[in-house]
């Protein structure tokens, strides 16, 4: 499986999560924290797959974390609608609001995921690499894509590719961020505003060229909340890996709030 990877896996101890009050219209910059979580595939690991089985959450057993979520007071939100919110306070709806993205473009995340957030009216984040997977291997038909936008799900991407780029060119990197964005923009008619590292690699350079792309911020998979105090560029992410029970994903998403520092400076490649 290409361009997935996965950080070290653990699963916390189950727990009561923590609840919060929710990020509501102030009328000035928002202050709460949000948490993010990523998924890779949502499907059965096939029996000739020799990729990382954390890479995949069951359908069931997604659809079984997001029946938690909800009624542990969660809904989705994008990061756009975030980015309003610490901005200038626009609401983010009652309840908890959390994001769930979608990496590496997929076809499981509208055959699997789609119809389970549709059923709860709730809406993703798919961060597209503008040549990923085709079709015949597994990835998002052109046709998913735009029905996934129809649906109100917000499209960010990787980049060109879903291939790591610390160590790259900076001159390079830029061209290719810049021409990856402007793309799917003009391909798909949306902003296309945050930027999902691949395998949570970044450096300085990538998070430069990151910034004159264009992009608003950038997400990473280090663990935490995100924070409108904190590097927007840098923005933590829950990964979710299989075999994770509904009880140890709402532990993960709170322990997470305290425990967790700051995204690295840079990072390297996860494995997976």
């Amino acid at each position: 499986m290409k361009g997935a990877s996965t950080a070290s896996i653990t699963h916390p101890n189950n727990a009561t999560p923590s609840t919060s009050t929710s990020p509501s219209g102030t009328g000035g910059p928002g202050t709460a924290s949000v948490p993010i979580l990523v998924y890779h595939v949502v499907n059965t690991q096939p029996s000739q797959s020799s990729a990382n089985p954390a890479l995949y959450v069951p359908a069931a057993e997604f659809s079984s974390q997001m029946q938690a979520l909800k009624a542990a007071g969660w809904h989705a939100v994008t990061l756009n609608e975030v980015a309003a919110y610490w901005a200038r306070g626009a609401s983010l709806g009652t309840g908890k609001p959390i994001v769930i993205t979608f990496d590496n473009g997929y076809a499981s995340h509208y055959v699997n995921a789609f119809p389970v957030l549709k059923g709860l009216g709730w809406i993703g984040v798919e961060n597209l690499p503008v040549t990923g997977l085709p079709p015949t291997d597994g990835g998002l038909s052109d046709t998913q894509i735009r029905g996934l936008i129809a649906a109100g799900w917000e499209l960010d991407t990787q980049g060109l590719t879903s291939s790591t780029l610390s160590g790259g060119d900076p001159t390079r990197l830029t061209s290719d961020l810049t021409t990856a964005r402007q793309t799917l923009r003009s391909r798909y008619g949306v902003p296309v505003n945050w930027f999902a590292y691949p395998s949570g690699s970044y450096d300085d350079a990538v998070v430069a060229a990151v910034r004159t792309a264009g992009f608003v911020g950038a997400t990473t998979i280090s663990p935490g909340w995100a924070d409108p105090q904190g590097d927007r560029f840098r923005l933590p992410r829950l990964e979710v890996v299989g075999g994770t029970t509904p009880a140890q994903l709402l532990t993960q998403i709170s322990s997470a709030k305290t425990t967790a520092s700051s995204p690295p400076a840079s990072s390297g490649p996860t494995t997976g």
